[in-house]
């Protein structure tokens, strides 16, 4: 017989909605990885990426049982997580900052490839905290969690429209801030 570390998600999702405590540790771990990496892009510091990341999968424990579609539940709490990350820098009404976020240079890396990929994280840093918030978290939930454009508008409460168009100004001003390194 498989193990739990095997089952697909759908399995999983299922056994953890009836109460398979193990299963949704596999859950746990599975997807901690990816949900501390995007809370960490959208609050901008390790510093609250823990608490947040907590409290998505005890919410998502105890909301198993509304999900439909057990097949759905990366997305599902990766959703969870990111309105936790907007509700927290809702809550201490500040701007992103992701300087406190610093890549892992490949291990193969030369220091002159390592100096130049910590030089443009820090002007994608600085970039992106130069943008204005609603731009900032539209980027952040497309280019990083891979968000649809409705995914977004219902994340943020805004119309499609307007996510199409804050995306575009936020592509724009990141070619023009970022034009050096092209």
């Amino acid at each position: 017989m498989p193990s739990l570390t095997d089952a697909d998600d759908r399995t999983l999702a299922g056994r953890a909605a009836d109460g398979d405590v193990r299963a949704f540790e596999v859950l746990v771990r599975r997807y901690s990885p990816l949900m501390r990496a995007y809370a960490t892009r959208v609050l901008g510091s390790n510093d609250e990426t823990d608490d947040v990341v907590q409290e998505s999968f005890i919410t998502a424990w105890q909301q198993l049982s509304t999900l439909t579609d057990p097949s759905v539940v990366k997305s599902w709490l990766m959703r969870i997580v990111s309105r936790k990350s907007i509700d927290r820098i809702r809550v201490r009404k500040l701007h992103v900052d992701i300087d406190d976020h610093e890549q892992e240079a490949p291990h193969s890396s030369t220091p002159p490839q390592v100096a130049e990929a910590h030089s443009r994280e820090a002007a994608l840093s600085r970039a992106l905290n130069d943008m204005p918030a609603e731009q900032r978290q539209c980027w952040v939930l497309k280019e990083i969690a891979g968000y649809s454009y409705d995914d977004i508008a219902r994340e943020l409460d805004l119309p499609v429209s307007t996510v199409r168009g804050v995306l575009a100004r936020a592509r724009k001003n990141l070619i023009r801030e970022m034009e050096a390194w092209r």
